[in-house]
């Protein structure tokens, strides 16, 4: 085992680069419908709303609208295989632009929480496989 030393003054290496999201990206995906997740229920929400937030919650990543409306379509087509209906996430425009709407029942949070769970799952085999393939090189 290598032994390290302390050297005083020495700056913190754990520096992340910028992550810009992008669509398909199942990292950036799992963000997006964890807001989601979180938004008011019943009520139109702005998806420019939806980036600012996603961009205020995570300053190391950047977010767009067309990955945040992929997203959002995505969990409504995943809504729609599942009770086929559309109802449940509405997506829609007003003056200011797209929109989405989360219906109000209690079938919602442990549903989206199954999209959420899933996401995720996806991404820790994606880090898995990286550990991996990495560990394998010299």
């Amino acid at each position: 085992m290598l032994t390290l030393r302390d050297t005083p003054g020495l700056p913190d290496p754990h520096l992340l680069p910028p992550q810009v999201a992008e669509v398909g990206d199942p990292f950036a995906e799992l963000r997006v419908v964890h807001l989601l997740a979180r938004i008011p229920r019943g009520v139109p929400v702005r998806l420019r709303d939806i980036v600012d937030r996603l961009n205020a919650e995570h300053v190391d990543w950047s977010f767009t609208r067309p990955v945040v409306a992929t997203a959002v379509l995505q969990l409504q087509a995943n809504w729609a295989a599942d009770y086929r209906t559309t109802e449940g996430i509405l997506v829609g425009d007003d003056a200011a632009g797209g929109t989405v709407r989360i219906e109000d029942s209690s079938r919602v949070d442990p549903w989206i929480v199954r999209q959420v769970e899933r996401l995720a799952d996806d991404c820790r085999q994606r880090l898995r496989a990286f550990a991996v393939e990495e560990g394998a090189i010299p």
